[in-house]
C-alpha cells in the first residue's frame, strides 16, 4: 500500500495542480457555499484590504497574502518533512526486510509495520500534511482569479487580468518551478524525479495561457518555497555531500 502510494502520489499532485488551475470565471458570492463564503471570499477581502494600504498594488497584495499564507501553512510543511526524514532514515532497514522476506510478501508486511510501529512511524503521515494544504492553496488561487478589482489592475509591464504578452512571467515561473524542485531533489523518490523537468514545462504552458495574476502568484509561492527549502534540506544535502 505505501510503495503505491509513492508511486501515485505525483501523479495526485499533478490532478490537484490542474483541478485548481480550472480557469475560475465565476464572480465570488458567499450564498454560493461554504466554499466562497468561508474560504474564497475572505481571502478575496484580506487581497483588496492590502492593496489598499500598499497603494493599491495588487501585485504586491498578493506577494504579501502569499508570504502570509505560507507561513500558516509552515508547521506542516515541517511535520511533511520530519516523517519523510523518519522515513528515509528507516530505508536500510526497509531493505533488509524485503531482501530477508522476498519470498513471504504477507511476513514481509507485517514485519514492516512492525518496524514502523517500533520506531514511531506512520508511514501516512507525510502525505496528510499535502492533503491540508492543497484546499488552502487552491482558494487562494481561486481568490485571486475571481476577484475581478485584480483582473483591472496593472503591475510593472503586465496586466494582471491579462496574459503576459512577452512570455517573462511564464518563463520566470517555469524557471523557479526548476529550481524549486531542485532544491529538494535529496527527499525525492525515482519517481517524482522523472517529474522534475515535467512540470516546469506545464507550468510554462499553463502561465501562457492564463492572466497574469496567477504565475505572478505562482512565482511568489516558489521564491518563498526555494528559501524554505534552503533552510529545511540546504543542511541535510551538505551534511550527505561532506559523507561522500
Amino acid at each position: 500500500m505505501t510503495r503505491r502510494l509513492a508511486t501515485y502520489l505525483p501523479l495526485l499532485f499533478m490532478f490537484l495542480l490542474l483541478a485548481g488551475c480550472t480557469p475560475a470565471t465565476t464572480p465570488i458570492n458567499p450564498e454560493n457555499g461554504i466554499w466562497d463564503k468561508y474560504f474564497v471570499g475572505p481571502l478575496a477581502d484580506v487581497l483588496d484590504w492590502f492593496a489598499n494600504v500598499l497603494w493599491g498594488s495588487y501585485g504586491l497584495a498578493i506577494l504579501v497574502v502569499t508570504i502570509i499564507i505560507r507561513f500558516i501553512i509552515l508547521p506542516l510543511t515541517l511535520k511533511q518533512y520530519k516523517s519523510s526524514k523518519k522515513m528515509q532514515d528507516l530505508q536500510p532497514e526497509l531493505n533488509k526486510l524485503k531482501q530477508k522476506f522476498k519470498d513471504d510478501p504477507k511476513k514481509q508486511q507485517e514485519e514492516t509495520m512492525k518496524l514502523f510501529q517500533t520506531n514511531g512511524v506512520n508511514p501516512l503521515a507525510g502525505c496528510l500534511p499535502l492533503i491540508v494544504q492543497m484546499p488552502i492553496l487552491i482558494a487562494l488561487y481561486n481568490s485571486i482569479m475571481r476577484n475581478h478589482n485584480i483582473a483591472e489592475h496593472s503591475f510593472l509591464w503586465m496586466q494582471l487580468g491579462t496574459k503576459d504578452p512577452y512570455y517573462i512571467l511564464p518563463l520566470l515561473a517555469a524557471l523557479t518551478t526548476f529550481i524549486q524542485q531542485k532544491t529538494m531533489s535529496s527527499q525525492m523518490n525515482p519517481q517524482m524525479k522523472n517529474l522534475m523537468f515535467i512540470f516546469p514545462v506545464m507550468i510554462f504552458v499553463m502561465a501562457m495561457n492564463f492572466a497574469s495574476a496567477l504565475p505572478l502568484y505562482w512565482i511568489y509561492s516558489n521564491i518563498f518555497t526555494i528559501i524554505q527549502n534552503y533552510f529545511i534540506y540546504g543542511g541535510s544535502q551538505n551534511k550527505g555531500g561532506q559523507s561522500k
